[in-house]
Protein backbone atom coordinates (compact mmCIF):
# COMPACT_ATOMS: atom_id res chain seq x y z
CA UNK A 1 0.00 0.00 0.00
CA UNK A 2 1.25 3.48 -0.86
CA UNK A 3 2.11 5.51 2.22
CA UNK A 4 4.64 7.88 3.78
CA UNK A 5 5.98 7.77 7.33
CA UNK A 6 8.06 10.48 8.96
CA UNK A 7 9.30 11.16 12.49
CA UNK A 8 6.00 12.54 13.74
CA UNK A 9 3.36 11.82 11.10
CA UNK A 10 1.99 9.12 8.82
CA UNK A 11 0.28 9.77 5.49
CA UNK A 12 -1.98 7.55 3.36
CA UNK A 13 -4.39 7.84 0.41
CA UNK A 14 -2.53 9.27 -2.57
CA UNK A 15 -4.60 11.96 -4.28
CA UNK A 16 -2.08 13.60 -6.64
CA UNK A 17 1.44 13.25 -8.02
CA UNK A 18 3.44 16.13 -9.48
CA UNK A 19 6.91 16.33 -10.95
CA UNK A 20 9.46 19.00 -11.78
CA UNK A 21 8.40 22.64 -11.72
CA UNK A 22 4.78 21.54 -11.28
CA UNK A 23 5.78 19.82 -8.03
CA UNK A 24 7.41 22.95 -6.61
CA UNK A 25 4.39 25.01 -7.62
CA UNK A 26 1.95 22.51 -6.08
CA UNK A 27 3.69 22.27 -2.70
CA UNK A 28 3.52 26.07 -2.46
CA UNK A 29 -0.27 26.10 -2.81
CA UNK A 30 -2.22 23.61 -0.68
CA UNK A 31 -2.18 20.13 0.83
CA UNK A 32 0.26 17.75 2.52
CA UNK A 33 2.98 16.42 0.24
CA UNK A 34 5.73 13.85 0.55
CA UNK A 35 8.72 15.09 -1.42
CA UNK A 36 11.72 13.33 -2.96
CA UNK A 37 14.21 15.40 -4.97
CA UNK A 38 17.22 13.82 -6.61
CA UNK A 39 20.60 15.48 -6.26
CA UNK A 40 20.36 16.18 -9.98
CA UNK A 41 17.24 18.29 -9.36
CA UNK A 42 14.32 16.05 -10.36
CA UNK A 43 11.53 16.79 -7.86
CA UNK A 44 8.61 14.42 -7.23
CA UNK A 45 5.79 15.39 -4.86
CA UNK A 46 3.01 13.06 -3.73
CA UNK A 47 -0.09 14.55 -2.12
CA UNK A 48 -1.78 12.48 0.57
CA UNK A 49 -5.35 12.89 1.74
CA UNK A 50 -5.10 11.17 5.14
CA UNK A 51 -2.42 12.49 7.49
CA UNK A 52 -2.15 11.58 11.17
CA UNK A 53 0.31 12.60 13.84
CA UNK A 54 2.56 9.95 15.39
CA UNK A 55 4.26 10.09 18.77
CA UNK A 56 8.02 10.50 18.19
CA UNK A 57 8.84 8.73 21.45
CA UNK A 58 6.75 5.67 20.59
CA UNK A 59 8.66 2.50 19.69
CA UNK A 60 8.69 1.61 16.00
CA UNK A 61 5.81 -0.64 14.93
CA UNK A 62 6.46 -4.33 14.24
CA UNK A 63 7.66 -4.94 10.70
CA UNK A 64 4.64 -5.56 8.45
CA UNK A 65 6.82 -7.86 6.36
CA UNK A 66 10.07 -9.66 7.01
CA UNK A 67 13.31 -8.35 5.54
CA UNK A 68 15.49 -11.08 4.08
CA UNK A 69 19.17 -10.19 4.65
CA UNK A 70 21.11 -9.47 1.48
CA UNK A 71 23.97 -11.71 0.42
CA UNK A 72 26.51 -8.89 0.65
CA UNK A 73 27.36 -8.87 -3.06
CA UNK A 74 27.44 -5.09 -3.40
CA UNK A 75 29.04 -3.23 -6.28
CA UNK A 76 30.23 0.39 -6.10
CA UNK A 77 30.21 3.14 -8.70
CA UNK A 78 33.77 4.08 -7.66
CA UNK A 79 36.11 1.40 -6.35
CA UNK A 80 38.87 2.21 -3.90
CA UNK A 81 41.44 3.16 -6.54
CA UNK A 82 38.97 5.34 -8.45
CA UNK A 83 37.77 7.07 -5.29
CA UNK A 84 41.29 7.78 -4.04
CA UNK A 85 42.11 9.11 -7.50
CA UNK A 86 39.08 11.41 -7.38
CA UNK A 87 40.20 12.78 -4.01
CA UNK A 88 43.65 13.51 -5.43
CA UNK A 89 42.09 15.28 -8.40
CA UNK A 90 40.00 17.48 -6.08
CA UNK A 91 43.14 18.41 -4.15
CA UNK A 92 44.78 19.41 -7.44
CA UNK A 93 41.78 21.62 -8.26
CA UNK A 94 42.00 23.18 -4.80
CA UNK A 95 45.71 23.87 -5.36
CA UNK A 96 44.80 25.52 -8.69
CA UNK A 97 42.32 27.78 -6.89
CA UNK A 98 39.17 26.65 -8.72
CA UNK A 99 37.41 25.17 -5.67
CA UNK A 100 37.79 24.97 -1.89
CA UNK A 101 35.81 21.88 -0.97
CA UNK A 102 34.05 19.11 -2.90
CA UNK A 103 31.85 16.30 -1.63
CA UNK A 104 32.86 13.15 -3.55
CA UNK A 105 30.38 10.28 -3.42
CA UNK A 106 29.88 6.74 -4.62
CA UNK A 107 26.71 4.69 -5.00
CA UNK A 108 26.53 1.09 -3.75
CA UNK A 109 24.15 -1.29 -5.52
CA UNK A 110 22.79 -4.73 -4.67
CA UNK A 111 20.42 -6.75 -6.83
CA UNK A 112 17.01 -6.98 -5.18
CA UNK A 113 14.34 -9.66 -5.46
CA UNK A 114 11.14 -8.59 -7.18
CA UNK A 115 9.10 -9.33 -4.05
CA UNK A 116 11.47 -7.65 -1.55
CA UNK A 117 9.47 -5.11 0.45
CA UNK A 118 11.34 -2.08 1.79
CA UNK A 119 8.77 -1.70 4.57
CA UNK A 120 10.70 -4.46 6.32
CA UNK A 121 13.99 -2.61 5.85
CA UNK A 122 12.35 0.57 7.14
CA UNK A 123 11.25 -1.14 10.36
CA UNK A 124 14.73 -2.65 10.78
CA UNK A 125 16.43 0.73 10.40
CA UNK A 126 14.04 2.46 12.80
CA UNK A 127 14.94 -0.14 15.39
CA UNK A 128 18.66 -0.45 14.68
CA UNK A 129 19.56 3.04 13.47
CA UNK A 130 17.03 5.58 14.76
CA UNK A 131 17.42 8.95 13.06
CA UNK A 132 15.82 12.37 13.64
CA UNK A 133 14.73 12.63 10.01
CA UNK A 134 13.84 9.01 9.27
CA UNK A 135 11.44 8.63 6.36
CA UNK A 136 9.67 5.94 4.39
CA UNK A 137 8.02 7.01 1.12
CA UNK A 138 6.32 4.45 -1.08
CA UNK A 139 4.21 5.37 -4.10
CA UNK A 140 4.02 3.06 -7.09
CA UNK A 141 2.57 5.52 -9.59
CA UNK A 142 5.28 8.06 -8.68
CA UNK A 143 8.05 5.45 -8.91
CA UNK A 144 9.17 6.15 -5.34
CA UNK A 145 10.43 3.42 -3.01
CA UNK A 146 12.67 5.15 -0.47
CA UNK A 147 13.84 4.40 3.08
CA UNK A 148 15.91 7.08 4.80
CA UNK A 149 17.70 7.23 8.13
CA UNK A 150 18.99 10.75 7.55
CA UNK A 151 20.51 12.61 10.50
CA UNK A 152 20.73 15.90 8.57
CA UNK A 153 18.14 18.64 8.17
CA UNK A 154 18.23 20.37 4.79
CA UNK A 155 15.35 22.78 5.35
CA UNK A 156 12.70 23.14 8.03
CA UNK A 157 9.98 25.73 7.67
CA UNK A 158 7.66 27.06 10.34
CA UNK A 159 5.69 29.99 8.96
CA UNK A 160 8.18 32.55 7.68
CA UNK A 161 11.18 31.01 9.45
CA UNK A 162 13.48 28.63 7.61
CA UNK A 163 16.28 26.61 9.26
CA UNK A 164 19.08 24.45 7.89
CA UNK A 165 21.45 22.26 9.94
CA UNK A 166 24.40 21.22 7.75
CA UNK A 167 26.57 18.31 8.83
CA UNK A 168 30.27 18.47 8.01
CA UNK A 169 32.83 16.53 10.01
CA UNK A 170 32.51 12.82 10.77
CA UNK A 171 34.49 10.50 13.04
CA UNK A 172 33.96 7.36 15.08
CA UNK A 173 34.32 9.41 18.30
CA UNK A 174 34.44 13.12 19.15
CA UNK A 175 38.13 13.01 20.10
CA UNK A 176 38.97 11.73 16.61
CA UNK A 177 37.72 14.92 14.94
CA UNK A 178 40.46 16.72 13.04
CA UNK A 179 41.03 20.44 12.42
CA UNK A 180 40.08 19.64 8.81
CA UNK A 181 36.59 18.64 10.02
CA UNK A 182 35.99 21.98 11.73
CA UNK A 183 37.33 23.93 8.75
CA UNK A 184 35.07 21.97 6.43
CA UNK A 185 32.03 22.75 8.59
CA UNK A 186 32.77 26.47 8.73
CA UNK A 187 33.16 26.61 4.94
CA UNK A 188 29.77 25.02 4.38
CA UNK A 189 28.11 27.21 7.01
CA UNK A 190 29.31 30.24 5.06
CA UNK A 191 27.88 28.70 1.89
CA UNK A 192 24.51 28.00 3.52
CA UNK A 193 24.36 31.56 4.90
CA UNK A 194 24.87 32.81 1.38
CA UNK A 195 22.23 30.45 -0.05
CA UNK A 196 19.58 31.46 2.49
CA UNK A 197 20.39 35.14 1.99
CA UNK A 198 19.11 34.77 -1.56
CA UNK A 199 15.58 34.04 -0.35
CA UNK A 200 15.44 35.64 3.11
CA UNK A 201 14.88 39.21 4.29
CA UNK A 202 18.12 41.22 4.59
CA UNK A 203 19.72 41.04 8.02
CA UNK A 204 17.70 38.03 9.21
CA UNK A 205 20.11 35.19 8.36
CA UNK A 206 22.11 34.10 11.41
CA UNK A 207 24.33 31.27 12.59
CA UNK A 208 22.60 29.98 15.70
CA UNK A 209 25.04 27.16 16.51
CA UNK A 210 28.48 26.35 15.11
CA UNK A 211 30.23 22.96 15.07
CA UNK A 212 28.16 21.28 17.77
CA UNK A 213 29.06 17.62 18.34
CA UNK A 214 26.11 15.33 17.69
CA UNK A 215 26.16 11.58 18.38
CA UNK A 216 24.52 9.06 16.05
CA UNK A 217 24.68 5.25 15.96
CA UNK A 218 28.27 4.25 15.20
CA UNK A 219 29.69 7.76 14.66
CA UNK A 220 29.62 11.44 15.59
CA UNK A 221 29.11 14.56 13.45
CA UNK A 222 29.79 18.28 13.66
CA UNK A 223 26.48 20.09 13.10
CA UNK A 224 25.77 23.80 12.70
CA UNK A 225 22.45 25.67 12.57
CA UNK A 226 21.63 28.57 10.24
CA UNK A 227 18.24 30.31 10.11
CA UNK A 228 16.49 33.22 8.44
CA UNK A 229 13.12 34.85 7.78
CA UNK A 230 11.79 34.21 4.30
CA UNK A 231 11.00 37.07 1.95
CA UNK A 232 7.31 37.88 1.77
CA UNK A 233 5.68 35.73 -0.88
CA UNK A 234 8.66 33.38 -1.29
CA UNK A 235 7.59 30.09 -2.90
CA UNK A 236 9.26 26.69 -2.89
CA UNK A 237 10.41 27.43 -6.43
CA UNK A 238 12.29 30.43 -5.02
CA UNK A 239 13.68 28.45 -2.08
CA UNK A 240 14.98 25.61 -4.26
CA UNK A 241 16.46 28.07 -6.76
CA UNK A 242 18.43 29.70 -3.94
CA UNK A 243 19.52 26.63 -1.97
CA UNK A 244 19.53 23.48 -4.13
CA UNK A 245 21.32 21.14 -4.17
CA UNK A 246 22.24 21.13 -0.46
CA UNK A 247 25.57 22.82 0.13
CA UNK A 248 26.86 20.25 2.62
CA UNK A 249 26.83 17.52 -0.04
CA UNK A 250 28.07 19.67 -2.93
CA UNK A 251 30.95 21.91 -1.88
CA UNK A 252 32.22 25.45 -2.16
CA UNK A 253 32.00 27.43 -4.29
CA UNK A 254 28.92 25.44 -5.21
CA UNK A 255 29.13 25.97 -8.98
CA UNK A 256 32.76 24.82 -9.14
CA UNK A 257 32.05 21.89 -6.82
CA UNK A 258 29.17 20.74 -9.04
CA UNK A 259 31.49 20.82 -12.05
CA UNK A 260 33.98 18.60 -10.21
CA UNK A 261 31.22 16.21 -9.16
CA UNK A 262 30.04 15.95 -12.77
CA UNK A 263 33.59 15.27 -13.94
CA UNK A 264 34.56 12.72 -11.28
CA UNK A 265 31.47 10.73 -10.33
CA UNK A 266 30.38 7.99 -12.73
CA UNK A 267 26.76 7.46 -11.71
CA UNK A 268 23.87 9.83 -10.89
CA UNK A 269 23.31 10.16 -7.14
CA UNK A 270 19.52 9.97 -7.40
CA UNK A 271 17.75 10.60 -4.05
CA UNK A 272 21.10 10.28 -2.28
CA UNK A 273 22.26 13.79 -1.31
CA UNK A 274 18.95 15.17 -2.57
CA UNK A 275 15.97 16.05 -0.38
CA UNK A 276 13.54 13.66 1.33
CA UNK A 277 10.68 14.79 3.54
CA UNK A 278 7.34 16.56 3.68
CA UNK A 279 5.73 19.93 3.01
CA UNK A 280 2.39 21.03 4.46
CA UNK A 281 1.29 23.99 2.35
CA UNK A 282 -1.82 24.54 4.48
CA UNK A 283 0.11 25.13 7.72
CA UNK A 284 3.21 26.60 6.00
CA UNK A 285 5.42 23.95 7.61
CA UNK A 286 8.02 21.57 6.20
CA UNK A 287 10.81 19.20 7.11
CA UNK A 288 13.14 18.23 4.29
CA UNK A 289 16.17 16.12 5.13
CA UNK A 290 19.34 15.79 3.12
CA UNK A 291 19.02 12.34 1.53
CA UNK A 292 22.02 10.74 3.22
CA UNK A 293 21.95 7.31 4.93
CA UNK A 294 19.24 6.54 2.40
CA UNK A 295 18.23 3.39 0.51
CA UNK A 296 16.06 3.35 -2.59
CA UNK A 297 14.86 0.65 -4.98
CA UNK A 298 14.72 1.09 -8.74
CA UNK A 299 14.86 -0.93 -11.95
CA UNK A 300 17.52 -0.61 -14.62
CA UNK A 301 16.92 -0.55 -18.36
CA UNK A 302 16.79 -4.36 -18.49
CA UNK A 303 14.14 -4.58 -15.76
CA UNK A 304 16.48 -5.84 -13.03
CA UNK A 305 15.62 -4.43 -9.61
CA UNK A 306 18.36 -2.85 -7.49
CA UNK A 307 18.73 -1.52 -3.99
CA UNK A 308 20.93 1.60 -3.96
CA UNK A 309 22.76 3.32 -1.13
CA UNK A 310 25.13 6.28 -1.33
CA UNK A 311 28.11 7.29 0.76
CA UNK A 312 30.68 10.06 0.45
CA UNK A 313 33.06 12.50 2.12
CA UNK A 314 33.92 16.17 1.95
CA UNK A 315 37.33 16.78 0.40
CA UNK A 316 39.54 19.73 1.34
CA UNK A 317 43.23 20.50 0.79
CA UNK A 318 44.05 18.74 4.07
CA UNK A 319 42.25 15.52 3.09
CA UNK A 320 44.12 12.24 3.14
CA UNK A 321 42.84 10.21 0.13
CA UNK A 322 42.91 6.87 1.94
CA UNK A 323 41.34 8.46 5.02
CA UNK A 324 38.46 9.83 2.93
CA UNK A 325 37.82 6.36 1.48
CA UNK A 326 37.74 5.03 5.05
CA UNK A 327 35.20 7.72 5.97
CA UNK A 328 32.86 6.54 3.20
CA UNK A 329 33.11 3.02 4.62
CA UNK A 330 32.43 4.25 8.17
CA UNK A 331 29.29 6.10 7.05
CA UNK A 332 27.97 3.06 5.20
CA UNK A 333 29.00 0.30 7.61
CA UNK A 334 26.10 0.25 10.06
CA UNK A 335 23.26 0.64 7.57
CA UNK A 336 24.70 -1.74 5.01
CA UNK A 337 25.31 -4.17 7.88
CA UNK A 338 21.67 -3.92 8.99
CA UNK A 339 20.47 -4.57 5.43
CA UNK A 340 22.87 -7.52 5.12
CA UNK A 341 22.06 -9.02 8.52
CA UNK A 342 25.63 -8.67 9.79
CA UNK A 343 24.69 -5.93 12.28
CA UNK A 344 21.92 -6.64 14.76
CA UNK A 345 19.53 -3.84 15.82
Amino acid sequence: MDHARFADRVAREVVDVRRGSEALDAISREGFWAVVATFEGEVTAVRFGDVSRATPAAPPPPAPVAWRPLDRHWCTSLDRAAYVGAVREVRERIAAGTVYQVNVCRVLSHELAADADLDGLDALLRQGNPAPHAARIRCGVAGLDVVSASPELFLARRGDTVVTRPIKGTAATADQMLPKDHAENVMIVDLMRNDLSGVCEPGTVSVDELCAVEEHPGLVHLVSTVSGRLDAGATWTDVFAATYPPGSVSGAPKSSALTAIHDLETQPRGPYCGAVGWVDADTREADLAVGIRTFWAERDDTGRRWLRFGTGAGITWHSDPEGEWAETELKAARLIGLAAGTVTP
